[in-house]
C-alpha cells in the first residue's frame, strides 16, 4: 500500500492504471486507506443504456447542465483543489 503525500502523487497514481493495472491501494494521512478500482468505459454500452432508459437520459442531461452552471465539479477538479493541509492529519 503506497502512502499518497499530494494530489500529484494521487494523479500519478491515476495515470499509471491500466487494464492489467486496474486495482490498488493507497494511503491518506487524516483520511484512511483507499481501493481505486479502474472501470474502462465502454462507450458504446453507455450509450445503449442511456438510449433504453428515459430515467437515466434525464439524470445525465441534469447532469451535464449542472455542471455547465458551474454547480457542480469534475474529477479533476477536485483533486486540483487539493492542497497539502488536506494531507496531514
Amino acid at each position: 500500500m503506497e502512502k499518497i503525500l499530494s494530489s500529484d502523487d494521487l494523479m500519478q497514481k491515476f495515470s499509471n492504471m491500466d487494464s492489467n493495472n486496474s486495482v490498488c491501494q493507497v494511503f491518506i494521512p487524516g483520511k484512511g486507506k483507499f481501493t481505486i478500482v479502474l472501470q474502462e468505459e465502454d462507450q458504446s454500452s453507455i450509450e445503449k443504456d442511456i438510449e433504453a432508459s428515459t430515467k437515466l437520459k434525464e439524470m445525465i442531461q441534469e447532469s451535464i447542465t449542472a455542471y455547465e452552471e458551474g454547480k457542480t465539479m469534475s474529477t479533476s477538479g477536485v483533486i486540483k483543489s487539493l492542497s497539502p493541509k488536506d494531507f496531514i492529519k
